[in-house]
C-alpha cells in the first residue's frame, strides 16, 4: 500500500496538519516543504469531523457516525444542534457555503461528503489515515486524552490560555483546550480596534431560551462598550443581530461591519447549569486567538458578561483605569428570578409592537417585585410605561406618572446607570425641560459613550438648541457604531433634513430603507423630503407605503395641498382632526402651517402643548412650520415651551 504522510493532507486550497489540528490556506504554487499561511487551530469537535471527511476521501460520512464519534452514548446532548453547529463552523473556516458548496456537500438528511480530492505532500512509512480509522470509535473522553497528548507538539506561538474547569464545563461532553496567541493584539495607532459581538447561539435545544441568548448578547456588548471607548469600538446590537441564525462568512462580516475582531458565543444548558463558550477570532485570517468555556449555576449567569469582558480586555490589551477594573470585579447581587424576568421583558420590548410592549411591561414589573433594588429593571419598566402612555394603551397621565416613579427608583438604586439617564432625558423632554433633558443625555453618553441609541438622542437634543455641527457629528458616530442599523441611518437623514441638507438626507433615508423596508421614519421622512424639495408627485407613492394611518392621512393632506388639489387636502385634514386630533394636534398644526393658515396653526399648537405631545419638542426645526417663523406668535410659543429663540 502506498504510504501517506503522517503529518499533513491537502484538499482544495487548504492543508491540514493531523498532528496538531492546524489548518492553513495555501497561496500560490506549492514548494517542496510548504508552510501554511493564515493558520488556524481547529477546536476539537471541528477537527474530528474534518478528520472523518478526510478519512472517507469523497465518500459520505453519516450524521449517525458523527454523533458516535463526538458524543458516544451521551443521551443529554442535542445532537442535531451540535452537528449543525459544528458543520457550520467548519464551513465558515473553509469559506464554504451550504447553498453553493465547494468543500462540504450536504446529502439530504444522511450526512456530508468532502468534495475536493485529497493530496499527500510527501510519502513515508505508516499511514496516518489508517491510524485515524483505528480511532474511529473513540469516545469523547478518549478524544480529550488525545488532545492532551497533542499539546506539547503545538508550535511555540500558541500557548494554553485556559484550563478545563471539570466535566461539567466540558462543552457537549468534549474536552476543550483553549489557546491564546502569544503576540499582543494592539490597536493601530491611527484608529481604534473594532469588535463585533456576534449573537449568542442558543444550543440548548429549547427555543424558549432565545430571550436568554439575546439578553446575554446585549449585556456583553454593553459591558465591552463601556471598557475603553477611545481604544475599543464595539458594534451595536442592532447591526450584529442581523447575523442571527445566518451562516455568514467571517470575512463578509468583517467587511459589513468594518471590524478586525469578532467574539463568538454559544449557550447550552444541563439541568440547573448554564454552559457558555466564547472565542475571540481575528477576521483577516480567521484565527482563533482565545477561547474559553464557562460553567455557571443558573443563579450566577449574570457574571458571564463581566468574565468575558475581562478576558477580551486582557487579550487586546485595553488600558483600563482602576475604577474600570473594579467595576468588572463588582458583584451583581440580583435575584436570579428577577434577572430572568428582566431578560424576558427585554426580549419582548425589542419586538417593537404594542402587544409585545404590554407583555414586556408585565415582565419588568415582575422583575422589580422580585428584586426591588434591581435598577435596570426599573429603567425598562419606565420605558414600557411611557410607550403604553404614548400609544394610548393605558391612560396617558397614569402612564407618565408610573414612568417617572420608576426612573426615580432606578436612579436611587444606581446613580451611575447610563440607561437611567437616557430614559430621564426622554421624560424631561415630555415635560418641556429641554435643558434638563440635554444634561441627562450628556450624562448617559459620559457613562457609556459607545451606545448609538444615546448618540441619536443627543443628536436630536443638539438640533433643538441649534447646535447643528454637533448634531450631525453625533448622528454620524451612531452610524459608525451601528452600520447595519436602519434606524441610525434614518436618524442621520432626519438630522440632515432638519439642517436643510436635503440631498444627503434623501440618500441616507434610502440607505435606511435598503436595510429595512419597515424602518421608522422611512417612507414618512422620504415623503417630507420630497415635499420640501417641491416634488409632491414623487411623494405620493412613498405615502402609500407608510403604515401608520394617522401619519399617512397627515402626509396626504400636505401632498394634495402642494399639488393644488384643495378639496382632497381638506378631506384628509378633516379626517386627521376627527380621528386623531386629541392625540396628534401637532400634525394638524403642521398641515395648517404648510397651507399658510396661521391662525389655525397656532390654535392647534396650543392644543398640542396642552396635551403634552412629544412632537412639540421638534417645534424649532420642523420644516413644515417654516411659514410661521416670521410671525411674532412663533417666538412667543418657543418661550412658552422653554426653547431658545435663536
Amino acid at each position: 500500500m502506498y504510504a501517506h504522510s503522517p503529518e499533513r493532507v491537502r484538499f482544495g486550497a487548504f492543508e491540514l496538519d493531523l498532528s496538531t489540528g492546524e489548518l492553513g490556506s495555501i497561496q500560490g504554487s506549492l514548494p517542496d516543504n510548504p508552510r501554511p499561511n493564515n493558520t488556524v487551530l481547529l477546536r476539537e469537535q471541528v477537527l474530528q469531523v474534518l478528520r472523518m471527511l478526510v478519512e472517507r476521501e469523497g465518500k459520505i460520512v453519516t450524521r449517525e457516525e458523527i454523533k458516535s464519534r463526538l458524543w458516544g452514548n451521551d443521551t443529554n446532548i442535542d445532537f442535531d444542534q451540535g452537528i449543525n453547529s459544528t458543520i457550520k463552523t467548519l464551513r465558515r473556516v473553509l469559506g464554504d457555503s451550504a447553498d453553493s458548496p465547494r468543500y462540504i456537500e450536504t446529502l439530504g438528511r444522511r450526512g456530508y461528503r468532502l468534495m475536493p480530492t485529497i493530496e499527500y505532500p510527501e510519502a513515508a512509512p505508516g499511514t496516518a489515515l489508517e491510524i485515524d480509522r483505528e480511532r474511529g470509535e473513540q469516545t469523547a473522553s478518549e478524544m480529550s486524552e488525545n488532545t492532551a497528548r497533542v499539546e506539547p507538539q503545538i508550535k511555540p506561538r500558541w500557548r494554553k490560555a485556559a484550563v478545563v474547569l471539570g466535566s461539567a464545563v466540558i462543552l457537549v461532553g468534549v474536552g476543550y483546550i483553549s489557546w491564546r496567541h502569544s503576540r499582543a493584539i494592539t490597536a493601530p495607532k491611527s484608529e481604534r480596534i473594532r469588535l463585533a459581538v456576534l449573537p449568542f447561539q442558543n444550543l440548548t435545544g429549547d427555543p424558549n431560551k432565545e430571550y436568554l441568548a439575546d439578553g446575554l448578547t446585549e449585556g456583553t456588548i454593553s459591558q465591552l462598550g463601556r471598557l475603553n471607548p477611545e481604544q475599543l469600538a464595539v458594534v451595536a446590537r442592532t447591526s450584529v443581530m442581523g447575523y442571527k441564525h445566518k451562516d455568514e462568512h467571517l470575512d463578509q462580516i468583517g467587511r459589513d461591519l468594518s471590524v478586525q475582531y469578532v467574539l463568538e458565543n454559544s449557550l447550552r444548558s444541563s439541568g440547573d447549569r448554564i454552559r457558555l463558550t466564547s472565542q475571540l477570532i481575528r477576521v483577516k485570517d480567521q484565527s482563533r486567538l482565545w477561547s474559553q468555556d464557562y460553567n455557571y449555576a443558573a443563579t450566577d449567569i449574570l457574571d458571564v458578561e463581566d468574565d468575558v469582558a475581562k478576558e477580551v480586555a486582557r487579550e487586546i490589551e485595553l488600558r483600563l483605569t482602576s475604577q474600570q477594573r473594579a467595576e468588572l470585579s463588582r458583584p451583581h447581587p440580583v435575584n436570579p428570578e428577577a434577572f430572568d424576568a428582566y431578560l424576558q421583558g427585554y426580549y419582548f420590548f425589542q419586538r417593537d409592537t404594542d402587544k409585545d410592549t404590554d407583555m414586556a411591561a408585565r415582565y419588568f414589573e415582575r422583575a422589580t417585585q422580585l428584586d426591588p433594588s434591581y435598577a435596570l429593571a426599573w429603567v425598562w419598566l419606565s420605558r414600557a410605561r411611557n410607550w403604553q402612555a404614548e400609544e394610548g394603551l393605558i391612560p396617558r397621565e397614569e402612564g407618565r406618572s408610573l414612568s417617572h416613579e420608576a426612573i426615580k427608583r432606578a436612579l436611587a438604586m444606581d446613580p451611575n446607570l447610563a440607561e437611567a439617564y437616557s430614559q430621564m432625558g426622554r421624560l424631561k423632554s415630555v415635560d418641556f425641560d429641554w435643558v434638563g433633558a440635554d444634561d441627562s443625555i450628556r450624562r448617559a453618553i459620559a457613562l457609556e459613550p459607545g451606545n448609538p441609541e444615546y448618540l441619536d438622542q443627543a443628536a436630536f437634543s443638539a438640533a433643538k438648541f441649534g447646535r447643528s455641527g454637533e448634531a450631525l457629528a453625533l448622528a454620524r458616530r451612531a452610524v459608525e457604531l451601528d452600520p447595519l442599523n436602519a434606524f441610525s441611518w434614518g436618524t442621520r437623514g432626519e438630522i440632515e433634513y432638519y439642517e436643510g441638507q436635503l440631498a444627503g438626507a434623501e440618500e441616507d433615508v434610502k440607505k435606511s430603507l435598503e436595510l429595512s423596508a419597515d424602518v421608522w421614519p422611512g417612507p414618512f421622512l422620504l415623503s417630507e423630503i420630497y415635499l420640501t424639495q417641491g416634488r409632491p408627485q414623487d411623494a405620493l407613492p412613498e405615502i402609500e407605503l407608510v403604515r401608520s394611518d394617522h401619519v399617512r392621512t397627515y402626509l396626504y393632506a400636505l401632498a394634495y395641498a402642494a399639488i393644488g388639489r384643495e378639496k382632497q387636502s381638506d378631506s384628509a385634514l378633516k379626517e386627521l382632526i376627527a380621528k386623531y386630533g386629541t392625540r396628534k394636534a401637532f400634525l394638524v398644526a403642521s398641515v395648517y402651517a404648510f397651507r399658510n393658515e396661521r391662525d389655525e396653526a397656532f390654535e392647534w399648537l396650543d392644543r398640542s402643548y396642552a396635551q403634552r405631545e412629544d412632537d412639540v419638542a421638534d417645534m424649532k426645526f420642523w420644516p413644515m412650520l417654516k411659514n410661521l417663523h416670521s410671525d411674532p406668535r412663533y417666538s412667543a410659543f418657543l418661550n412658552k415651551i422653554h426653547l431658545p429663540t435663536t
